[in-house]
């Protein structure tokens, strides 16, 4: 058997992912990784030996599923990387009725998590974002089920509350997963020129030139999920958000600050998803 960790990462097969994937697999891990396209899949196969698992993170049926045939796969997951992300510049809805980045960004992590519990044994880590101090004001069900459309402005504060549920949902997991030895931390990897905002007319030039000006270079923000994943700085360390500079701990935006909030995320989100599913 085996004794090289185990380690499943969401949205591996390109930008920030690929590079903490790649990254790993030269450390010795033996990755699982979740990829909507199974090309790109293929590639990082044939580069890391990676086992793939193809799923469309904006479905929960297909997040479930694929938690479902990893269980299945692996006798425990030492890591999990919820990375994948989605900013969305108009609404789309996804097959469960919810707005697509809330699904992809926010419930899939949560429901991935939840369908691999009984397999964690090591670290959670979850990419959240500084982009949740857009967020003003938090309801928990409202805010879950808003699916009003937006413009291409409003979108960025659509997407940091997606990442400031993210940021809950590690700070309540924590809790809930003390004394079990698994950890939950996430962070925040800075701006990245990672095709994120793919969906822009202009993203492409832009990236080259922002890439020419050494702004925004990915491998700072995969250096930190890194770190989270395998530095013993953060072996024992829980409940944590932390800044790709220099590992520098953050705190969570005031709306999605404290137990009390957190939990009634959680527990709606409980709610939701079952009635989804």
């Amino acid at each position: 058997m085996s004794t090289r960790p185990v380690v499943v990462i969401t949205g591996a097969t390109n930008g920030l992912g690929r590079l903490v994937a790649l990254d790993l697999a030269r450390q010795g891990a033996r990755l699982a990784v979740v990829a909507r396209d199974p090309g790109k899949a293929a590639s990082l196969r044939r580069e890391t030996e990676a086992g793939v698992f193809i799923a469309d993170l904006a479905s929960l049926n297909d997040v479930r599923r694929v938690g479902a045939e990893i269980a299945a796969r692996y006798d425990q997951v030492d890591v999990l990387v919820n990375n994948a992300g989605l900013h969305a510049f108009a609404q789309r809805r996804t097959e469960d009725g919810f707005a697509e980045m809330t699904a992809v960004n926010y419930l899939a992590p949560w429901l991935l998590t939840a369908t691999l519990r009984d397999k964690l044994t090591g670290r959670v880590v979850n990419v959240a974002s500084e982009a949740a101090r857009q967020v003003k004001t938090l309801d928990p069900k409202a805010d879950l089920l808003a699916t009003e459309d937006f413009s291409r402005r409003e979108s960025f504060a659509r997407y940091g509350r997606t990442k400031l549920m993210d940021i809950m949902f590690t700070q309540e997991l924590s809790r809930r997963l003390a004394g079990t030895g698994v950890t939950v931390n996430c962070c925040d990897p800075g701006f990245n020129t990672s095709g994120l905002g793919r969906e822009l007319p202009f993203a492409g030039p832009l990236e080259k030139v922002l890439k020419a000006l050494r702004i925004g270079d990915p491998r700072r923000g995969a250096g930190i999920i890194t770190r989270l994943c395998t530095d013993d700085q953060f072996a024992t360390t829980t409940g944590g958000y932390f800044s790709h500079r220099d590992g520098k701990p953050l705190e969570c935006p005031a709306p999605g600050r404290g137990e009390r909030i957190q939990k009634e995320l959680w527990d709606t989100t409980a709610d939701l998803v079952g009635m989804a599913l």
